[in-house]
């Protein structure tokens, strides 16, 4: 179905399927194209209101009977990693980052696929080939880079071969650094690279002074998402604001919430940025 406001870019609403984060839930995502001369302002617009992008389209969930996903990030500037994080960093001190653009290569590929088979072989991706990764990580209409992480050679790490160890498809907002996707190598469970691959992120917008880092979705009872609410200076976008996540625990009833606002009540409420008529 179609919802659209004048001289505005046009919503769409997908068919229910099942959630990946809730057992037993359906989920159902609001979204519209990205695309044209507006794209870059439109995706730090609707970032700032929760949405996320995926290649050329950007999307929230607007589930029938819930509202437990709720976009998250990081203010950059009362950040403070907690005693478990710089033991970690100290740990990681062997890897080195790589900025790149947005140019999938063939060793990204095999280490995704490792990723997928081990971590999410169920999952919506676990059939995706190399060119379908290619279109993920090429297809943006706006400024988006390839972060790589590498072992130093000979500094310490774990075979000491500057192997590939973990890659981030990140976007450059106006105000912040958006984590499209991350994947890194499997069965490195003392490395945490997931939690280096955001902490690294934060001291890349603090030297950017960029003021926030956004994570993605935060699913209060959803075990794969337990990690993001570690960090601490988290904000939520819960009830069309932003909010600190306060005791995370508080959250929990929003999987069972009274009532959702109707999809053509959502689009009304979205702020969009002043387009050329």
């Amino acid at each position: 179905m179609r919802h659209s406001l004048p001289h505005a870019p046009q919503f769409y609403v997908t068919a229910p399927q099942p959630c990946p984060y809730l057992h037993g839930r359906a989920e159902r995502k609001l979204f519209t194209a990205l695309q044209g001369d507006n794209a870059v302002e439109l995706n730090n617009a609707l970032s700032r209101q929760g949405f996320r992008r995926s290649q050329n389209v950007l999307y929230r969930p607007s589930c029938e009977s819930c509202v437990a996903c709720m976009s998250a990030r990081i203010r950059v500037a009362d950040f403070r990693p907690s005693r478990t994080q710089r033991r970690l960093l100290r740990r990681n001190r062997a890897i080195r980052r790589l900025a790149t653009s947005a140019w999938a290569t063939e060793e990204q590929y095999e280490l995704f696929r490792r990723y997928l088979d081990q971590r999410h072989s169920d999952g919506g991706m676990a059939d995706m080939d190399i060119f379908e990764f290619a279109a993920m990580i090429e297809e943006t209409p706006v400024k988006t880079r390839v972060i790589e992480y590498r072992r130093d050679a000979g500094d310490g790490g774990d075979g000491g071969d500057d192997r590939l160890t973990g890659v981030c498809l990140t976007d450059v907002l106006d105000d912040g650094l958006s984590l499209v996707y991350s994947f890194y190598e499997p069965g490195q469970e003392a490395a945490s690279l997931g939690t280096h691959i955001i902490l690294d992120h934060v001291e890349i917008a603090r030297a950017a002074r960029l003021p926030y880092v956004y994570l993605g979705y935060w699913v209060p009872g959803s075990r794969k998402m337990d990690y993001k609410a570690r960090f601490s200076a988290l904000e939520i976008y819960k009830g069309g604001v932003w909010q600190d996540i306060g005791n995370p625990q508080d959250h929990n009833d929003e999987a069972h919430p009274l009532s959702v606002d109707p999809i053509v009540e959502q689009v009304a409420r979205i702020a969009l940025p002043q387009f050329d008529r």
